[in-house]
């Protein structure tokens, strides 16, 4: 797929996320537009093919969602930022405030032990195996 064709399928799950943290007018709650580009992170990258994209696709996905959400969090790396706020008290406390179920909570932790610690969470699931 060419960016362009990426940043098409983007543009209204990124349009809905910004609706969703809204609070004025190109405001935005910053602790949901975390959770929500966090679930949307999860979810494009266990399902690509939801969305036609193929796994070569995640990283121009993953840049161009940065790229937008940047605009809002101010932050250039925005979900690597997303899954380390999820993983602070702050995010327990923001996630508690959006009655998250905890299948949810849960698929946001897992992402967050992936992303933040990808040696750590190795290790854990190679426990968990055996």
């Amino acid at each position: 797929m060419t960016e362009a064709d990426i940043a098409r399928v983007l543009a209204p799950i990124l349009e809905e996320i910004e609706a969703r943290s809204g609070i004025a007018e190109r405001f935005v709650d910053k602790e949901m537009y975390r959770i929500y580009l966090g679930t949307i992170w999860a979810n494009i990258v266990m399902d690509p093919l939801a969305l036609g994209f193929s796994e070569d696709d995640l990283e121009t996905v993953h840049d161009i969602i940065n790229l937008q959400a940047a605009q809002f969090v101010g932050d250039t790396e925005a979900i690597t930022h997303a899954f380390e706020f999820i993983n602070t008290k702050a995010g327990e406390v923001a996630m508690d405030k959006a009655k998250l179920s905890k299948n949810h909570r849960d698929l946001l932790l897992y992402f967050s032990s992936m992303i933040l610690d990808p040696e750590g969470h190795k290790r854990w699931m190679d426990d968990v195996k055996n």
